[in-house]
């Protein structure tokens, strides 16, 4: 198979299924209370939230959450929900975040 024929049959699945390489993914920048900023990832088939904080890359594992939903890993806990976006890491207390 040539590589023109791999590119034509991944833009038919693609097609066929809907979905698009845009929307497939989610970044957003977050700036934070205490100064903390961060950018989180998310993607179509993936429950991760992945994080580039601190210049790290850290995967955060989705866990249960009475509403929005909850992401933890590396010591740090990501909350999302209707009241809004915060961040803990380590002892420190959760700090309130926004979009940029």
């Amino acid at each position: 198979m040539t590589c023109r024929a791999i590119v034509l049959a991944g833009a038919a699945i693609l097609a066929a299924t809907g979905a698009s390489p845009a929307s497939a993914q989610t970044f957003k920048t977050y700036a934070c209370a205490d100064g903390t900023q961060f950018i989180a990832g998310f993607f179509q088939y993936d429950k991760r939230a992945h994080l580039q904080i601190d210049g790290k890359a850290v995967a955060l594992t989705r866990g249960i959450a009475l509403s929005g939903a909850r992401y933890r890993g590396a010591g740090i806990v990501l909350t999302i929900g209707k009241a809004g976006t915060a961040i803990r890491r380590g002892k420190r207390p959760a700090s309130a975040c926004s979009v940029q």
